[in-house]
């Protein structure tokens, strides 16, 4: 057994590739392109043989037993020591594949991949590296017994990640019968006190919805205003090819037969160069649909299949806690199942991070929708959400609010990523909660230019299922993070906070009391109102007219966000809005029912309903470049 596996291979008298080739296991000119891509991109040549096909891992584990006269085990005929599994943290096991196997006198012995994966997870230790000696171990073998070994540490990591004071997971079961007795409470006081003073509870009501109202119209314009009156920003130089980091993209699927083989065309068009890229898909271990769709693919050698253990809560973020622990990029990334990023999106993404500050962990890219045309509610959809992705959020960014993050097109630094716990496994607003225990911690959030073309929901019902998720997400995390009002203050700063209250509190009170606020159209048609006992019919005529006010300011922000000319073609459905955004209160009274019967639901959204407009004259083209010009 030599000394130093490393050590041994700078004394051989030619280097890996060079014994590559002299073996016939690739050719001279495969090689040679192989070291001029590594060399440019500044990566290991062993990546660049995976990404471009040349060898498979299984190839590149034997060749490397070979080169440096180590043993190539087989855990079928030799089973790593079991006195050894609890030595080092699993999830740097899984992200170097590497894994202790048995002592040797004073020594431990690593298997490893290949010397590369080796030598990285020997950088991150503290101690001593004399200690260690190195094996070689195909791949495959393992991660399958790492994740054998350790399946129920990491479904218990993948469900329990985020330190519980700072997520909802202790509303289990446990407290299911306090949440439904203080819901009868409350209903029962609420109810006695309507048929008692009706006209006050209804006029309290009515105050708190127009407040809240104002409150919104506010922060709305306020950001529509900061985004419009700032310069264009200097969009950052290129990061040279040997700058660019690894980059991990988690893809979440789970019963996507009409999407998945969608999502592949899609991905291939990525122009990022594949020795730093890594696509993981993960998938639910039940989920045979899935798994069998991705199976009768082809898939290129830079995506990977995880497969997600059977678990509770069901989740999106519970999956990507999980896959998190098999990727080995310094950037992660998120995709959804019908997403279609642009083919650039990666470069920008890296040049964004390198010259952002160094409190800078998370960029939020922008979403578009590739069936704005299908129907009124895709266009309403598409409306809504260029005018958040556009305007309203990089405003609210731009004012130094804490911003709730999309689900989607979201690159993080893996290490404050880590620090932080991942994805709260039990909130079905996992993005608006992470967006916010981000700027707790003291980091922020940069909306950039790069977009991704999703799927706008465009049937009625599956809207609603997919909305209300979105609104009980929203209560939840406004729960949470309200435990603690005063360290919530102290972490985030007064002007935060305020914009915390100000966003969910609006947002929630909208829909919720959205009937109270279409009661003042009564005014301006010169009927009577409920509140004439009150205030006088000069007062609500003001009130009304404010509400009026605050529509037009609603569509002038919508008309501008489309104004743009990949979406001119819905100026004139712009009006229509107004019969969109009572869905919303529908969606809310769901939200409500389920916060307190069911709060860890994840009622899934229904992708691949548009698949046959996609590539429609007014879809986003897929070779769209990130920055609109």
């Amino acid at each position: 057994m030599p000394n130093s596996a490393l050590t041994q291979a700078a004394a051989l008298p030619e280097d890996f590739g060079s014994y590559l080739t002299r073996t016939t296991r690739i050719s001279a000119s495969q090689l040679m392109r192989a070291r001029a891509q590594a060399s440019h991109l500044n990566c290991n040549l062993n990546d660049v043989f995976l990404a471009e096909g040349i060898l498979g891992d299984d190839e590149i584990s034997k060749a490397t037993a070979s080169y440096l006269f180590l043993p190539l085990v087989e855990f079928e005929n030799a089973k790593p020591e079991p006195s050894l599994i609890t030595l080092f943290d699993p999830a740097i096991l899984l992200r170097y594949r590497v894994l202790p196997w048995a002592r040797s006198g004073a020594k431990t012995l690593i298997a490893a991949a290949n010397a590369d994966d080796y030598s990285a997870f020997l950088a991150q230790l503290n101690g001593p590296r004399s200690q260690y000696e190195m094996v070689v171990a195909k791949p495959s073998q393992i991660v399958d017994f790492l994740m054998t070994t350790h399946r129920e540490i990491l479904v218990a990591r993948a469900s329990a990640r985020v330190p519980l004071r700072e997520s909802c997971r202790s509303w289990d079961k446990r407290t299911s019968l306090w949440r439904l007795l203080t819901t009868l409470l409350v209903l029962i006081v609420l109810l006695t006190v309507t048929v008692l003073y009706p006209r006050v509870v209804f006029a309290t009501f009515a105050f708190w919805a127009t407040a809240t109202l104002i409150v919104s119209a506010i922060v709305r314009v306020s950001a529509y205003v900061a985004e419009m009156s700032s310069p264009p920003e200097d969009v950052p130089p290129p990061c040279a090819p040997h700058a660019l980091p690894k980059i991990s993209v988690l893809v979440p699927l789970f019963k996507e037969r009409e999407i998945a083989s969608a999502l592949l065309r899609r991905l291939v068009r990525l122009s990022y160069p594949k020795a730093k890229l890594e696509v993981v898909l993960a998938v639910e271990e039940h989920d045979e649909l899935t798994r069998d769709t991705i199976a009768q693919s082809d898939l290129p050698p830079w995506m990977k299949v995880v497969v997600v253990p059977e678990g509770s809560p069901k989740t999106k973020p519970r999956a990507m806690n999980y896959a998190l622990d098999f990727c080995s990029g310094d950037i992660i990334g998120i995709w959804d199942a019908e997403d279609a990023p642009a083919p650039d999106q990666l470069e920008n993404v890296a040049r964004h991070f390198a010259s952002a500050p160094d409190d800078v962990v998370c960029l939020q890219g922008v979403l578009d929708y590739y069936n704005s045309t299908q129907n009124w509610l895709a266009r309403c959809f598409t409306i809504e959400y260029t005018a958040w992705f556009r305007l309203i959020l990089p405003g609210m960014a731009k004012l130094g609010m804490a911003i709730p993050l999309g689900g989607t097109t979201l690159f993080f630094k893996r290490k404050p990523l880590e620090e932080l716990g991942g994805w709260d496994a039990h909130n079905v607003t996992e993005d608006a909660d992470l967006g916010f225990r981000l700027a707790r911690h003291g980091y922020r959030t940069q909306v950039i230019s790069t977009r991704t073309g999703e799927e706008a929901n465009c049937k009625l019902w599956p809207w609603i299922r997919q909305r209300s998720r979105w609104l009980k997400g929203y209560l939840v995390t406004y729960l949470v993070h309200m435990r603690e009002p005063r360290k919530l203050w102290q972490q985030l700063g007064s002007w935060k906070f305020l914009s915390f209250q100000a966003h969910f509190v609006t947002a929630l009170s909208q829909f919720i009391l959205a009937p109270v606020l279409w009661s003042f159209w009564l005014v301006l048609f010169g009927l009577p109102h409920p509140l004439e006992a009150f205030v006088s019919h000069e007062v609500l005529l003001m009130l009304g007219l404010s509400f009026l006010t605050i529509e037009m300011l609603n569509a002038l922000i919508n008309a501008t966000a489309v104004a743009r000319p990949s979406h001119k073609h819905l100026l004139a459905w712009v009006p229509t809005m107004h019969f969109y955004y009572p869905l919303g209160a529908i969606a809310a009274y769901k939200a409500l029912y389920e916060l307190v019967f069911d709060p860890f639901y994840w009622d899934k959204t229904q992708h691949g309903l548009s698949l046959d407009v996609e590539t429609s004259s007014q879809a986003l083209p897929l070779g769209t470049p990130s920055v609109e010009l």
